[in-house]
C-alpha cells in the first residue's frame, strides 16, 4: 500500500505545483505602479462603477470584477496590465481570471486604499 501512496502524492503535489505556477502573476506595490503610470502603462480598475466615480486613478480603465471574465478581450495583449481593486483582493481575482487567457498582468497589493494613504492623487 505505501508503494502505490508515495508515487500517488508525489504526482498529486507535483500537479498542485504545476498549476498554481502556470497561472501565477506579480503583485507590485502602489509605489511600483506609481512609476509605472508615468510611463504610460495600462491601468484596470476593477471595482464597481459607483466605487470607481468616488475616486479613481486618473488614467484607469473601469472594468467591475463580476464582467471580467467576459469581456477579457477588450484587455490589452500586447502589454502588462496592471490590476487595482480597493484592497488587492479583487483585483487578484480578475489577475488569476485574466492570467489564464493569457494576459501578462500585475496586482496592485493594497489597491486604492494604499495608494490615497501615500497621498498619489485620485480623479472623482
Amino acid at each position: 500500500m505505501k508503494r502505490i501512496l508515495i508515487p500517488l502524492v508525489s504526482v498529486l503535489i507535483l500537479t498542485a505545483c504545476t498549476t498554481k505556477a502556470s497561472s501565477s502573476f506579480p503583485t507590485v506595490t502602489v509605489g511600483e505602479l506609481k512609476t509605472v503610470l508615468d510611463s504610460g502603462a495600462y491601468l484596470l480598475d476593477v471595482r464597481t462603477p459607483a466605487e470607481f466615480a468616488e475616486g479613481h486613478i486618473a488614467s484607469a480603465i473601469n472594468l467591475p470584477l463580476d464582467q471580467v471574465e467576459a469581456r477579457a478581450n477588450e484587455v490589452p495583449a500586447d502589454r502588462p496590465v496592471y490590476v487595482i481593486c480597493r484592497s488587492g483582493n479583487r483585483s487578484a481575482q480578475a489577475s488569476a481570471i485574466l492570467s489564464k487567457v493569457g494576459r501578462d498582468v500585475r496586482n496592485v497589493g493594497g489597491g486604492m486604499n494604499d495608494w490615497i494613504t501615500a497621498g498619489y492623487p485620485v480623479t472623482r
